[in-house]
């Protein structure tokens, strides 16, 4: 094993929320180390969400890692939803003056570590063997390097920002967690296509044969999820079946669905989960390491970058005075928001996808609630402002 380093944090896991913490860090003059198990190659080659709200979009703007946000984005100022064979539109700008981003999270990853590269960050791919301990007292981070070498590095604050089957989590007893989470009985079939756009904009459609969510990605590659079962076998979906199902669950005044190649099939099963302990001793949680959101309200990515950005206060403050019960105020923080945004999720998944034991009753419940969102100013006013993000 080489010498031990000495980092005044050590962030694991290098998606989005731990490039972000270690960027925002630097800049507040405050040096970390980012590990990460996966390569550089692997993360942004992995096709994702692509949703951002404006607080995001000023973060990576603002912030100084990038604008090609604003090049390359999409600035949407709505969505559609459909039913009864009918599309409505709901106007962000005019019912809250915001909007959204189409801005893929792989792209949101390059734009961060290109940043932490241009600036010297220590971010170490590809390592191994990951281990933490006296994360109480005094932080000892180690792991094995790409080539091979034992490492040690000795920090104030360890940070987990590494995703949803979180190692650093587990490092808090069981009995000492505080979690919450409900499982749901649908999932979605998710599909990168070579097609041209479909719509301008977003289209979330509830069908008597299920929900269907109508994305894009660029203007040559589309991405649209089917509701299936969580344990839908993936070969029983030839691309015709597809291609039937998406058309006839978004049908009706003369929408037409343009397809394509099919080039990547997968099924994504979803829950709700929060760990509301954000902070044990001097380990700290962010992202999907605390909280998991269904992917239907466009959430979790953003809500990742709304921890870091709670986290790059506190820390500097904590650090300052020598007082680390100062990382409370992290968890009280971000939980709030944090409960909107599983609020938020929970309802646009109940509100969208038929029940699989095909309660009638539900399904024309669920239509009664999509009117009264559409019909009212008020109910889609408070879709808009959830969906573009509540004001940090």
């Amino acid at each position: 094993m080489t010498a031990a380093q000495r980092r005044t944090v050590a962030i694991v896991g290098a998606g989005p929320a731990g490039l972000m913490l270690s960027h925002l860090l630097w800049r507040r003059g405050i040096d970390s180390i980012v590990v990460e198990e996966r390569s550089r190659h692997e993360i942004e080659t992995a096709n994702r969400a692509g949703i951002l709200e404006a607080g995001a979009v000023s973060m990576l703007v603002d912030e100084g890692v990038s604008d090609r946000v604003l090049r390359d984005g999409h600035e949407h100022d709505g969505i559609e939803l459909r039913f009864r064979g009918r599309g409505h539109r709901i106007d962000f700008r005019d019912l809250v003056d915001a909007a959204v981003w189409l801005y893929p999270q792989q792209d949101v990853f390059a734009d961060l570590a290109d940043a932490r590269a241009r600036d010297g960050g220590d971010v170490r791919f590809e390592v191994s063997e990951v281990a933490v301990v006296d994360h109480l007292t005094a932080p000892v981070l180690s792991f094995t390097d790409s080539e091979g070498e034992r490492q040690e590095v000795r920090a104030d604050i360890v940070v987990g920002a590494d995703g949803s089957r979180s190692y650093c989590r587990g490092l808090v007893p069981a009995s000492e967690r505080r979690e919450y989470f409900t499982t749901y009985p649908y999932a979605w079939l998710g599909i990168l296509a070579d097609a041209p756009p479909s719509a301008p904009e977003l289209i979330y459609a509830h069908s008597d044969r299920g929900f269907a969510l109508i994305s894009q990605r660029t203007p040559t590659v589309q991405r649209m999820y089917l509701q299936v079962s969580p344990d839908e076998d993936i070969a029983q979906w030839p691309d015709d079946r597809i291609w039937e199902e998406l058309v006839a669950r978004t049908a009706g005044d003369g929408f037409e669905l343009r397809t394509g190649t099919i080039t990547e099939k997968s099924v994504l099963p979803f829950r709700s989960y929060v760990d509301e302990t954000m902070r044990h001793g001097r380990l700290l949680l962010v992202g999907d390491a605390a909280h998991t959101v269904p992917p239907t309200g466009a959430k979790g990515l953003n809500l990742a970058l709304t921890d870091v950005a709670v986290l790059a206060d506190v820390i500097p403050r904590a650090l300052a005075t020598g007082d680390t019960d100062a990382l409370d105020e992290y968890a009280e923080r971000a939980l709030d928001r944090i409960w909107k945004a599983e609020s938020f999720s929970y309802w646009m998944t109940q509100m969208l996808h038929l029940s699989p034991d095909g309660d009638a009753f539900d399904a024309r419940r669920q239509i009664g609630e999509l009117r009264r969102i559409v019909s009212s100013d008020r109910g889609s006013a408070y879709l808009a402002e959830a969906y573009t993000g509540w004001p940090r």
